[in-house]
């Protein structure tokens, strides 16, 4: 996980529509990056579904949620249609922006280990610069616990 007071790393990536988004392009908000391990599973769907609800109080503080998982844009606008999620969803395949953001790790299930997007949520402010990190996220509680850092 990446230390708060540094600078969020940059990316290039498309969100479910296709579209090309970079940081930079959100420079004078505040951005809420949220990193998830797969489209379509519980606690991702809780999450992402809770950032949804809540996302008109987050633009009324000048704010934008942005969910980075390394599903495909395909699955990503299922996954926006299914649930009727009103922002942006990032593909990242590549692992781009999940490597910079240091949420690729090793993962425990059952005793196997694999490696997978660890879930965590990182506040960046208006300039670029994180000013909150968490990566022991409960999926259902993160949206209202966010809302309430900014």
């Amino acid at each position: 996980m990446l230390e708060v007071g540094t600078k969020a790393p940059n990316f290039e990536l498309p969100d479910q529509n296709g579209n090309i988004h970079k940081l930079e392009d959100y420079k004078g908000k505040k951005v809420i990056l949220y990193f998830y391990p797969k489209d379509n599973t519980p606690g991702c769907t809780k999450q992402a579904c809770g950032f949804s609800e809540l996302y008109p109080q987050f633009i009324e503080k000048g704010a934008v949620v942005i969910g980075i998982s390394k599903d495909s844009v395909a699955s990503h606008k299922k996954f926006e249609e299914k649930y009727g999620l009103s922002f942006t969803i990032l593909s990242d395949k590549e692992l781009q922006a999940i490597q910079a953001y240091d949420v690729w790790k090793e993962k425990k299930l059952y005793g196997k280990v694999s490696m997978g997007v660890v879930r965590t949520t990182y506040l960046i402010d208006e300039n670029g610069i994180i000013i909150k990190a968490n990566d022991k996220v409960k999926a259902a509680q993160d949206p209202v616990k966010m809302l309430g850092e900014i």
